[in-house]
């Protein structure tokens, strides 16, 4: 199998942005299952990597983030989601996780050939980052039921979009093999 790395899109969010009452309820039901592929993850070795927008704050680091996230409107949809010690961290400014970050300098460094994609927006930034990752020839996988969405004719849309013309694995999460022990 190759070198899977778990990537969580824009989970550490204040929402408190003028799209937060749309995407709230699908954050709900996206949270079951990036919390599945977040176990899994940690249950073996792959690398969790978040991948979050600043919000503005370029002074900011991770633990900054982390901590404005959880004094926000809905510290209970980041509880569940915050990096745990071993997660590595990536701040990002636009829609895609590859836009002048470091990451695929780091993915190239962890040798990481998949990508399992979660979190929010999925016809937002995920899309725009199952975009890149193809472009940079990685094999991408995205959980549909750990993206969350605002509007879900869209996101029905993005999920097709990446099946189709990025060739992404599109499926549930307790499908996807996170390591060696488990096979999609």
């Amino acid at each position: 199998m190759p070198r899977t790395a778990l990537i969580v899109i824009d989970m550490l969010n204040t929402y408190a942005h003028e799209d937060a009452e749309a995407l709230v309820p699908s954050v709900r039901e996206a949270l079951p299952g990036i919390a599945t592929l977040l176990r899994n993850a940690r249950a073996g070795d792959p690398p969790v990597i978040y991948v979050n927008d600043n919000f503005g704050e370029w002074r900011s680091h991770h633990g900054e983030i982390v901590s404005t996230a959880l004094d926000g409107r809905h510290r209970d949809l980041v509880e569940p989601v915050v990096p745990d010690e071993n997660s590595l961290f990536v701040v990002k400014a636009r829609h895609s996780i590859f836009f002048e970050t470091p990451l695929a300098y780091l993915l190239g460094q962890l040798k990481t050939e998949r990508l399992v994609l979660c979190g929010q927006v999925t016809e937002q930034c995920v899309l725009y980052s199952a975009l890149d990752a193809h472009i940079r020839h990685f094999d991408v996988v995205v959980a549909a039921d750990a993206v969350a969405h605002i509007d879900a004719g869209l996101a029905r849309a993005a999920l097709r979009m990446m099946r189709t013309n990025m060739s992404a694995t599109i499926c549930p999460a307790d499908e996807i093999a996170i390591d060696a022990r488990r096979r999609e």
